[in-house]
């Protein structure tokens, strides 16, 4: 039997953050937010909370890549957003850390 030697730990560096619209979203309702949404979501980017952001392109929604390391921390500051008060958007959060096959190089 091979001995296989577990994975090493990484450390979350980061969150993905993805947010959609949930199904029956009333779209005029986002649009009527989206200048406050936008500004604010500017803000938290000034503020250096957010490292990278992009639209999805098969679905209205966007991902962020945070420079949070703390899921509950990254989930109020996305839901104090106007869309998330609204409940409007709702965010999958992923921890992503360094490539852990890397470290096998290493040893």
């Amino acid at each position: 039997m091979a001995h296989t030697t577990p994975m090493p730990v990484t450390p979350t560096t980061k969150i993905l953050a993805i947010g959609t619209f949930p199904p029956g979203t009333d779209m005029q309702v986002v649009q009527h937010i989206l200048s406050t949404e936008v500004r604010d979501t500017a803000q938290i980017y000034l503020e250096g909370k957010i490292d990278q952001w992009y639209s999805l392109q098969d679905r209205a929604g966007v991902v962020f890549v945070l420079n949070v390391t703390d899921l509950s921390q990254a989930h109020e500051m996305l839901e104090a957003l106007p869309l998330g008060k609204a409940q409007l958007m709702t965010f999958s959060l992923l921890p992503i850390g360094p490539l852990k096959p890397l470290s096998k190089l290493l040893s």
